[in-house]
């Protein structure tokens, strides 16, 4: 399909949503690109709850990427909002990437094409490449051919292996409308540092414990300090139920004090200064059900 590759363009911006089944690479993806931690990594299923920008300058241009919640079934009213907030980053952005691992059958791509009602111009980004065989990754490719005619392109990336970045970068570029950058270029991310701190506790959350627990949790930041070279957190991790909130403090506090070493250790990388980080563990029944109890934890619905 032809896009604009004229050279009186001198600077080119806008917004790529990047969508996929949870776990299907979508915040690895993203780190990789930008070349730093911070979109949220789990090997856990539905760890992004909220749209995130992440700010990528190549070339003469700038992209913002928007990180979304898998697409994936609404049983919850936490995981309705968090295919409605997929569904917005879809209708607002100018390129979609849709992420598919290469052994994933075809099936996600068809439901994304329904979901995609507006038409949104996109790319198919064949994921873990370096997983699958060679001839396996063929036959994924001539599948997708079958729908040409509804993607811009479709690009084969490993980030293990290092392979695909600059092909990626060049065919999103040559979507992106002729406009001045949006953003400083020195900023790597939108979201706020309360919310970066918040999502680096709950990715320990879900790096220290099993089973059902950290989708049951959420985690509010109740107060910063930020001074040169330190910032003082405080924060709550909210539980579905006591025996959670038992589990999460451990037997004699040992797991809060694990999962606050491991969050204070993410923040120090990303903000390059010492943090003191302070946790406390609460109770709130019922709260990924309640609309009210979710617009507090920051999921609002409209």
């Amino acid at each position: 399909m032809s896009h604009d590759t004229s050279s009186d363009c001198p600077t080119r911006a806008g917004f790529v949503a990047v969508v996929g089944r949870p776990n299907a690479g979508k915040s690895t993806l993203l780190n990789w690109l930008v070349g730093e931690k911070l979109a949220m990594v789990s090997k856990k299923a539905q760890a992004t709850r909220k749209r995130m920008n992440i700010i990528v300058m190549h070339e003469n241009a700038q992209i913002i990427f928007v990180d979304t919640p898998g697409i994936h079934e609404k049983e919850r009213l936490l995981n309705q909002f968090m295919l409605s907030e997929a569904i917005k980053a879809i209708g607002d952005c100018d390129l979609v990437l849709f992420l598919a691992p290469a052994a994933d059958r075809i099936d996600n791509y068809k439901k994304f094409l329904d979901l995609n009602a507006q038409r949104r111009p996109h790319i198919v980004v064949l994921t873990k490449i370096d997983e699958v065989s060679q001839e396996a990754l063929l036959n994924k490719i001539a599948e997708y051919r079958a729908y040409q005619d509804r993607f811009e392109a479709l690009i084969p990336v490993s980030v293990n292996k290092d392979v695909g970045k600059k092909q990626l970068l060049d065919e999103i570029v040559s979507h992106l409308p002729c406009s001045p950058w949006l953003y400083d270029p020195d900023l790597m991310t939108t979201t706020h540092i309360r919310e970066i701190y918040k999502e680096m506790i709950r990715e320990s959350i879900f790096d220290n414990l099993s089973e059902e627990i950290p989708y049951e949790t959420d985690v509010i930041i109740e107060k910063i300090e930020e001074k040169p070279g330190l910032d003082r957190v405080q924060a709550t991790i909210v539980a579905e139920k006591k025996s959670q909130k038992m589990i999460l403090v451990g037997k004699g506090g040992a797991t809060i004090k694990r999962i606050g070493r491991d969050a204070r250790l993410k923040m120090e990388r990303f903000s390059d200064k010492k943090i003191y980080l302070e946790l406390f563990v609460s109770v709130k029944g019922g709260w990924s059900k309640n609309k009210k109890m979710l617009s507090e934890f920051g999921y609002d619905f409209d």
